[in-house]
Order: C-alpha cells, then structure tokens, then sequence
C-alpha cells in the first residue's frame, strides 16, 4: 500500500509561542510583560490558538493559570516544534551562504587583488585560491574542486557561465638563434613550415596551433607535450617554436628564448568561468570583483 503524505496543518508559530510563555509563567499578566504585549491581546492570541487545535490548553482561576491535560500534552511538543523551526531557518541561511569558496586559476594569471578583496568583504569566509594545470579548469568546476576558475580561452563552455576579463595579443616564443629571432612581429606565413607542439585536447590544438591555417594547409607537428614545461625545454632545444598568449610569456622568458608579435590573428580572451547552476551570493561576488580588478592584465 502506498504511504499517504501527512495532511498539511495550518499552525500560526506566533501563537504556539505565546503559549509555551504563558505556560512556563503559569500567569497571563507575567507573560504579557515577558512579551511587551497587553494580557487582553495575549489572551485572543490563545483563544485562536484553542479553537484552531480544538480542545482547550489553559484553566484560569483564582490561583493563576493552569495547563489541561491537553495543554500538558501539547507543551513539549510546542517546544520542539519551536526550536525545529529555529533550526530549519538557521541550516537554510548556512546553505545559502556557504563558509568556504574555492577559486581557480591556471598558469600565470593572477587572482589576487579579487581574491583578496572577497577576503575582505567575507572575514568569516574561507577563500582558497587554487591552481590549475591547464586542461582542468572545466573538470575543476563541474566535479566541484573550484567554484571559479580565471583561465584562457578555448574551453567548452557548455553547462557553464563564461565571461570574458579581457583580450591577450597572441606572440611567437622562439629560441634566440632561431631564424626569425630578431624581427619584431611575424605572421602565420612566416612560420608556415615551423613546427608547433602538440596536446591531447584537439579544441586547444587547434586555436593554439591556428590549426588548419586559413588556406586549409595543417599547422605542421612537433612534439607531444602534457604540460608547459616540456614544451618550453622543446623551443628551447630547437625542436619547435609556440604560439602563446602574449601575457604569458612577455616577462617571464627563460634565458635563450625571445617573443614576437603574430600579427594577421585574433586575439586571445582570458574569462571568468563557474557552473551555470551555481547561484551562491559568494560565487556572485566574485564575478563582480573579477569584472572590477581583473578585467585588464597587470
């Protein structure tokens, strides 16, 4: 047989309240001042109270006020529903407002001044700036690692919000003996039969690659790499050269390497990305100060 829900009760909480006060004071007067209410108004409160339960919850006589059986019966009962509700409303707050936010960030770009701004706002909040290798930043959010992530483009935005902070010009790091080490600027012409390193993701292949290139020629193969470091040891032995994002590199070269400006490409985005069913007042917040002190790189 199938459970039958309870039937829904209509119970005013206000009026269980004014009757757990007369019935610790035993005394309508005392627990009128208790409450800074008049004992008239006091006394219709519990009379709706009666006629809604229906049965009577109090005796007046000449000696006080005197609890039923019913009213014997009902007390405790009042209490723990009174402090059930108290409980309720507190966990809920808790939930809305969590105590800890985790925001994500991958190589080279700097979190800080938002991150230290939401620390601010929220000293009773624990905010942990996280980093990320550079093809995590979507498994981070949707596994809940972060509640945030500041990362590059490409990324596959479904399920996710993204905002772009701003736009990076792309360069070209090669080594200094390399043939086109001492121009300035180069274009995707210029470096047609140079070799690019490659990765797992084709989406990230294929924008840091510019592969295909705009006449449908294959961006020619270099080495496989997992990770950033690897790749910068290939360019620097030679076996490649990289298209990167202009921020990334521009002050941080390792000795022997120099960037050019790729000119004739779009530029890069670095974005703001969290879980598009994520709607915590903390997770807000923090989209609001990245727009304000991270949409411009430092």
């Amino acid at each position: 047989m199938p459970d039958v829900p309870p039937t829904a009760v209509d119970l005013d909480l206000r009026l269980v309240h004014s009757f757990t006060v007369v019935a610790e004071h035993r005394h309508f007067g005392r627990a009128a001042d208790v409450m800074h209410t008049t004992q008239p108004s006091l006394s219709r409160q519990i009379r709706r109270l009666e006629r809604h339960m229906g049965v009577r919850l109090l005796d007046r006589s000449p000696r006080g006020t005197e609890l039923t059986e019913a009213g014997e019966t009902f007390l405790p009962l009042a209490r723990a529903l009174l402090d059930s509700a108290v409980r309720a409303v507190a966990h809920t707050r808790s939930a809305a407002r969590p105590r800890s936010v985790s925001i994500g960030y991958t190589t080279n770009l700097i979190v800080t001044p938002a991150v230290g701004e939401l620390r601010r706002r929220h000293p009773d909040v624990e905010v942990h700036a996280v980093h990320l290798p550079w093809n995590q930043p979507r498994e981070a959010l949707l596994d809940n690692r972060v509640d945030a992530v500041v990362t590059r483009m490409p990324l596959r935005t479904e399920d996710l919000d993204v905002t772009v902070l701003y736009e990076e010009p792309r360069a070209v790091v090669v080594p200094l003996g390399h043939r086109l080490a001492g121009r300035s600027s180069v274009t995707l012409d210029d470096i047609a039969d140079e070799p690019l390193p490659r990765v797992s993701d084709p989406h990230w292949n294929a924008y840091w690659r510019v592969d295909p290139r705009p006449g449908g020629r294959s961006a020619p193969d270099g080495p496989l790499i997992d990770n950033i470091e690897d790749k910068i040891e290939h360019i620097a032995a030679g076996q490649a050269i990289a298209i990167v994002p202009c921020g990334e590199y521009l002050n941080r070269l390792r000795p022997g390497l120099t960037t050019l400006a790729l000119k004739g490409v779009t530029p890069a985005h670095v974005v703001l990305a969290t879980r598009a069913d994520d709607h915590s007042q903390l997770v807000t917040t923090f989209r609001q100060l990245a727009e304000h002190y991270l949409a411009r790189p430092l």
